[in-house]
């Protein structure tokens, strides 16, 4: 007989009322057990099971089960603290019951709400609360640690104890299992993820001395979290001590380090740790000093610069194709051309295109000429030995004197910012002139200047070249410049200012700029000022949130827009999940259009760290009906997944390169050169059409004027640095590049002010394998990339257009004309008696003179086969025999390799010189026989891998001779002069320079080959 099912849980409720306790203690087992289908009809009664629980005539296992029950009673209303309270109550009735099947959901919501809970707790507990951690509560989250670790489930027991601030467990885990990539895994989890600034700090200086000296032997497989953590930190004695540690028994690994410090420290930071290094004695002195000479990011910027001379694969063909089609008398078109030209060239020191274009550089007027000239500064980025030099004939009078020549006054403004550029960020430490400091020259010259254009490049120029010194001086000299309240100058003083004071978040600077930014009726120096909040205020997190809501809350709209950029700087490189909650609110409430804009735009240095997050993110904004929005779209995409060719952010450009509005579609252009940029045709489809269209826009003369101006810097972009660099706000170990994410946020102000779009190149990172010597020198060598060469190859230089030639139409032939050729060819036949077949006369068809062509063309007409092959053999047997991409390719020293190429990049175990630190923190990908790895998998990783730059190489067999690479000397460039004399002066000036490049000292000319001359006598 089957059993009825039970329809109701009454007959059961009715015991709980019964004096009896067996009876009582019967019905609460029995209600857990039915509790899923009765829990509407449980809840009635709610009271009554709760008032059991409390009662004290029940014994505890009684007790417990009703606690059970009300738990989850309440688990069914959605009451989760509730049910939480009640399980806690329940003690070992809730242990026995999360082993029962059919609970599952009910105990892991329970457990996530504990978790929840208890890291609740610990943080008030932490920061001075009285609140106090429940015991039960306590062993509850002990018995989760428990079981983590012996499922060996060791990350997710990080997670909690990270959250919890258990940094016990952290320590615990790793005595345990003594692997050092636990102590990496906790560190990134508390850098990628939003913590207090203070917390960070003491999580990092708890897991630093958890880690195992490095060593050169082991490779170091973690030397890049090593990296990562000291300059976060930027606590100079931790690292001069471990510094002090590795010398001498381990040099190559401090030089490496020092390398590797300078790719993403601070300048003030690597200044102090100059200056804590000791002197040493006899035998430690010498390494000493080539650490201070690595720490100074001299010999990096050198070694790139040599790298990028080397390597340059810059398409003149492009240049030429923009520089011929945009109209030079538009400022708007040649400072598109000055651009490309610029990135295209970008620290590679090349001049070619203005030596052979010194009558497109005499068209530069004005602004035009500024910008033309701040452009050599790019193109010399870092070639700190020669830039005063090359802008010599440029720069202004150090006492303050007036040029009489015409426009002089941009020229040097443009040099003065050039100068800025040339040596970003390192301008305390750089000679300039008569032996004083690069800032000092541009100090001298900002305070003896007297016209506003020249004051503005010597403030762009202070600002970047100081940026992060924190020199009250410097600023202090802006400030004075400020209060002229000149529009020009006081716009660069603003932005200087902040560039100067970079992080430091001071009140007294902060509320020195806001009073001023209100009092004064120009637009551009409020604006100046206010980024330059933003710069003062970068990586100040919770701390900035003050001034944040402060600017938000102005009624002026440029104080506003100076707000979100606050925020996006004081959380960059921090996907705070509020941040981003208030700037998409900003991009959809805002009432101007301007704000908004920058609002999308910000979404980037939130979320660079994480590039797939954002097309999902902005994806519904590219597609508002304000176009302000989508432009901001389109470069939220650009920044944040540069360099990576996202499939998904291309997909959204692509149909924003035809929308109806100019500045979005020149805001698409722009974005996907980024995305391109170090793409090839194998890894990324959309290359190939992407510069068509860029070369169909900027030919088009009908295309408006900021499209082509977009597609002309889009072509630069993915060319950037001869085809040698890459657009990254991330540092190679993974921290974030401080410069980069500022020459981005000064590059979005072209919006307003042109010269400032020359600040991308302080974003551009090359990419490259320089293997070094422990005498800091160049050997030859090849190491192996196990990827296609096609998958990360250059990509095709662009083919010049062939000249269209007339072609001869062919002459028809009436059939009468082909009856009178034919009977005299039968008549000279029989004169000369040679036997030939005649034809028959007849009507003869009018044909062509040329040769009648088969039908099928190579297709046999029989069988339609390919011709000259057998039926039944197709064409594949014939393209088999072409040779097969390989799958592995050698590579040289200083050769260029790609962020996704370098998980693929090994040294050969019988190679000589073998590298100190792994290439990549990716595990290397190895070759098998079956050809090459999965292109698939790697152009597009989610996060940035570390790896490749300089790298120190350790010599196997170190008594052999070994053989150096030729280091070129840098020059500078006699062209230089001409550019300047056309670009600041006449066309006379210009025919007098023409010849001025060609090489005096260069070899004669070849005899011409002998020829022929005919005498016509008259």
């Amino acid at each position: 007989m089957v059993p009825r099912p039970q329809s109701s849980a009454a007959g059961v409720l009715a015991l709980l009322a019964e004096p009896e306790p067996l009876l009582k203690q019967h019905a609460l087992k029995t209600l857990i057990t039915i509790v899923p289908q009765f829990w509407a009809e449980i809840s009635e009664h709610i009271a009554l099971i709760e008032s059991l629980y409390e009662s004290s005539d029940l014994p505890t296992e009684a007790r417990n089960s009703a606690a059970l029950l009300a738990s989850k009673v309440y688990y069914y209303l959605e009451e989760y603290d509730e049910a939480l309270s009640f399980a806690l109550g329940a003690g070992s009735a809730f242990q026995q019951d999360s082993n029962i099947p059919g609970d599952e959901e009910y105990v892991e919501t329970l457990v996530s709400k504990a978790i929840d809970r208890y890291i609740e707790v610990r943080t008030e507990e932490r920061s001075g609360a009285q609140s106090k951690v429940d015991s039960r509560l306590q062993d509850i989250i002990e018995g989760i640690f428990s079981r983590c670790i012996q499922n060996g489930e060791y990350k997710q027991a990080i997670g909690i104890a990270l959250e919890s601030r258990r940094l016990d467990i952290i320590k615990q885990l790793y005595e345990k299992t003594s692997d050092s990539s636990l102590l990496a895994y906790s560190m990134e989890a508390v850098l990628d993820n939003h913590f207090p600034l203070s917390y960070r700090d003491e999580v990092l200086n708890f897991l630093y001395p958890l880690f195992p000296s490095p060593t050169a032997d082991s490779k170091s497989p973690y030397i890049h979290s090593l990296t990562r953590l000291l300059v976060t930190l930027s606590n100079p004695n931790l690292t001069v001590s471990l510094l002090n540690s590795l010398v001498p028994q381990e040099k190559l690994l401090a030089y490496q380090l020092a390398f590797d410090l300078v790719e993403g420290g601070a300048q003030d930071f690597l200044e102090a740790v100059r200056k804590d290094l000791p002197e040493g004695d006899e035998a430690t002195k010498p390494f000493l000093d080539t650490l201070r000479k690595i720490l100074g990011g001299r010999e990096s910027v050198r070694l790139y610069l040599e790298f990028l001379k080397k390597n340059n694969r810059s398409d003149l063909l492009i240049l030429k194709h923009t520089k011929d089609t945009l109209e030079p008398r538009s400022s708007v078109y040649h400072n598109a051309v000055t651009f490309q030209n610029a990135f295209m060239h970008a620290g590679t020191t090349s001049d070619t295109f203005l030596r052979e274009n010194l009558d497109w550089l005499g068209y530069a007027s004005n602004w035009s000429k500024f910008t033309a000239t701040a452009a050599l500064g790019v193109i010399h980025k870092g070639n700190f030995e020669q830039g005063m030099v090359i802008l010599g004939p440029y720069l202004p009078n150090e006492n303050g004197g007036e040029s009489n020549l015409a426009g002089a006054a941009y020229s040097e403004g443009g040099a003065l910012y050039a100068l800025g550029l040339i040596n970003a960020g390192v301008g305390a430490i750089n000679s300039g002139v008569g032996g004083r400091t690069v800032e000092d020259y541009l100090r001298t010259v900002l305070k003896a200047a007297q016209g506003e254009v020249v004051q503005h490049g010597a403030a762009l120029g202070l600002g970047i070249a100081g940026m992060g010194g924190h020199n009250s001086d410097a600023y202090d000299d802006l400030k004075q410049t400020l209060f002229t309240d000149s529009a020009v100058a006081g716009e660069g003083a603003g932005y200087a200012m902040g560039l100067i004071m970079l992080g430091t978040g001071d009140a007294t600077f902060a509320s020195e700029m806001l009073t001023y930014a209100r009092e004064t009726h120009h637009e551009k120096i409020i604006r100046g000022l206010a980024v330059g909040l933003a710069f003062l205020h970068y990586g100040r997190q919770d701390q900035a949130d003050d001034i944040v809501k402060q600017l938000l809350a102005e009624k002026d709209p440029i104080l506003r827009y100076g707000g979100v950029y606050t925020l996006a700087l004081a959380y960059a490189g921090t996907p705070n999940n509020d941040a981003v909650r208030r700037l998409l609110h900003i991009a959809v409430s805002d009432t101007s259009d301007d704000v908004r804009r920058a609002a999308v735009t910000s979404l980037a240095f939130l979320l660079f760290k994480n590039p797939r997050q954002v097309p999902r993110i902005v994806q519904l904004l590219s597609e508002s009906y304000n176009p302000h929005v989508r432009c901001g779209a389109t470069l939220a995409l650009g920044i944040a997944c540069a360099g990576t060719g996202l499939q998904d952010a291309i997909e959204i450009l692509e149909p924003m390169t035809k929308d109806s509005v100019d500045f979005v579609r020149q805001g698409a252009f722009i974005a996907l050169g980024m995305i391109l940029v170090q793409q090839s045709e194998a890894s990324s489809p959309s290359l190939a059409s992407t510069r068509t269209t860029y070369a169909k826009i900027v030919g088009d003369k009908h295309e408006d004027p900021m499209a082509r101006f977009g597609a002309a810097l889009g072509q630069s972009f993915i060319d950037a640095g001869g085809r040698n660099v890459t657009i990254s706000l991330q540092s190679r170990a993974g921290t974030k590049n401080t410069s980069a994410i500022v020459g981005m946020v000064m590059f979005c102000q072209f919006w307003y002010w042109y010269p400032l779009a020359h600040c991308a190149s302080l974003a551009f990172q090359p990419t490259g394998i320089i293997g070094l010597t422990e005498d800091l020198k160049a050997p030859k060598f090849d190491f192996i990339s196990n990827a296609r060469p096609s998958l990360f190859a250059y990509p095709s230089s662009m083919k010049p257009q062939k000249k269209e030639v007339a072609t001869k139409l062919t002459t028809a032939v009436l059939s009468t004309t082909a009856k009178v050729k034919a009977r005299e060819r039968r008549k000279a036949a029989s004169e000369d008696n040679v036997e030939n077949d005649v034809k028959k006369d007849g009507d003869v068809e009018m044909k062509s003179e040329e040769a009648p062509s088969t039908r099928h063309g190579d297709v046999s007409p029989i069988n339609d086969s390919i011709s000259n092959l057998p039926e039944g053999q197709s064409s594949d047997s014939k393209a088999s025999n072409k040779r097969k991409e390989p799958s592995w390719e050698s590579l040289p020293n200083f050769s260029r390799v790609t962020p996704a190429q370098f998980q693929y990049v090994v040294f050969p175990p019988s190679s000589r010189y073998q590298p100190v630190r792994p290439v990549s923190a990716r595990e290397p990908v190895i070759r098998t026989g079956k050809g090459a790895p999965n292109s698939q998998k790697s152009p597009h990783s989610e996060k940035y891998a570390g790896g490749g730059g300089i790298l120190l190489l350790v010599d196997e067999h170190p008594g052999d001779p070994q053989e150096f690479i030729e280091m070129t000397a840098v020059l500078a460039p006699a062209a230089q002069t001409a550019a300047a004399s056309n670009a600041g002066g006449t066309t006379t000036a210009v025919r007098a320079d023409r010849n001025i490049a060609l090489d005096p000292n260069g070899p004669e000319a070849e005899v011409p080959a002998p020829f022929e001359v005919s005498r016509n006598p008259l």
